[in-house]
């Protein structure tokens, strides 16, 4: 083999050990890298206000037969006792998810299908909102 090709080997290794030690790789199981919401995990920023918008959005338009344990969130972006409260309800209402108060990835999705779609955006139409990049899902829209 030829010192040329060698040294490309090398370098193509190089970069790819550069861009994953960087956190550039992607991950096709997870849209945007968007970090966990909850006690424990991230609890303040536009994330957290996406969460609180959606279930808002879900309490208005979905006539939920079990209320939640609030009617309504303050969309401020602080994860507090409240928003912990509502995503539990969400979690059990919405069924099939862990009532955890946590939103991972299931709970995401969940959230980005049921919730405001000019906040979530819709694969099928206007493509992704901003709150599409915010929450956490294994939903990819392309």
């Amino acid at each position: 083999m030829s010192l040329i090709g060698n040294i490309g080997r090398v370098a193509v290794a190089a970069a790819t050990v550069s861009v994953t030690a960087l956190g550039l790789a992607t991950d096709a199981s997870a849209v945007s890298g968007a970090p966990t919401l909850g006690y424990r995990y991230t609890t303040s920023g536009d994330g957290v206000k996406c969460v609180q918008h959606d279930i808002n959005y879900v309490i208005d338009t979905q006539n939920p037969s079990s209320p939640p344990p609030y009617r309504h969130l303050d969309e401020d972006g602080l994860w507090g006792p409240k928003t912990d409260a509502d995503v539990r309800w969400f979690q059990s209402w919405y069924g099939n998810l862990d009532v955890d108060g946590v939103v991972g990835r299931k709970t995401g999705d969940a959230l980005l299908y049921s919730g405001d779609r000019s906040w979530n955006g819709d694969p099928y139409s206007t493509g992704p909102g901003p709150c599409y990049w915010k929450l956490p899902s294994d939903n990819i829209m392309s």
